[in-house]
């Protein structure tokens, strides 16, 4: 890793520390939720996920409409509008276009749905995801999908990318979460990151880091159903993928 590129996570960290709005987080939060969500919400269930009134969100969802961040059905839900796609597109686009070839090449090789996570906020958020063309059962990654950066490979794999002063400030100063430096080390040592039951029961994953100058801070990932012994081997491959990615992007 570059010394901008560590300068970089340096300069994230210290923004997320920042005052915020308020307000501005909570609709956020709204589009989240709708993001994770099966289908459609009411307001009741909008304001049950905040945990505010229901006048507060009626107010939010006035302002995202107005964005075109949100619309309503027949039936008067909510769900994400059409604007959000469209801003969506610029997100990493990048990274998104040279990871896309890659990981369809390994999720087909290898049979496991294969993905990129990006660090944000101290959270790994999985920015494109592709599963195995021919496969009996696989696992899916949801785009947008996020879990905290000190558990799963993917996370334990950014971790590698960054000082032990970024990884304090980032999980112990914000979130009161460690890791450990033994697990770093072991990832260092291998070449990548594995992880059982962390994120999901029953759910192995592993990963290697991916920097990239220009783009966020990533790990490029494989998710699988059950225990796999040939874990150098599937290592070799993502690293074999994560050099291609760079290549494109240099």
């Amino acid at each position: 890793m570059t010394v901008d590129d560590r300068a970089d996570a340096a300069g994230t960290i210290e923004r997320e520390k920042a005052p915020h709005s308020q307000t501005l987080s909570r609709g956020i939060r709204v589009l989240e939720v709708l993001a994770e969500a099966d289908g459609p919400l009411t307001i009741a269930e909008l304001a049950a996920a905040l945990g505010v009134h229901r006048s507060i969100v009626y107010r939010l969802l006035r302002t995202l409409e107005d964005h075109g961040l949100v619309g309503r059905t027949a039936a008067g839900s909510i769900e994400l509008g059409a604007r959000l796609a469209a801003l969506a597109r610029s997100v990493s686009r990048d990274l998104q276009s040279a990871a896309l070839p890659e990981l369809t090449a390994v999720a087909n090789e290898l049979g496991m749905t294969a993905f990129v996570g990006i660090l944000d906020h101290g959270e790994v958020v999985t920015l494109v995801s592709v599963e195995p063309r021919h496969a009996h059962a696989t696992v899916a990654q949801r785009p947008g999908t996020r879990h905290s950066l000190a558990v799963g490979a993917p996370g334990v794999a950014i971790q590698t990318l960054l000082t032990r002063e970024q990884r304090r400030r980032a999980l112990v100063s914000e979130f009161g979460l460690d890791l450990g430096d033994d697990r770093i080390t072991e990832a260092h040592e291998r070449g990548y990151a594995v992880s059982r039951d962390e994120v999901i029961p029953g759910m192995s994953s592993v990963a290697v880091p991916l920097a990239v100058p220009g783009q966020p801070l990533a790990a490029l990932a494989v998710v699988y159903i059950g225990v796999q012994t040939r874990l150098d081997d599937i290592g070799a491959r993502l690293a074999q993928a994560a050099r291609g990615i760079r290549a494109e992007l240099s």
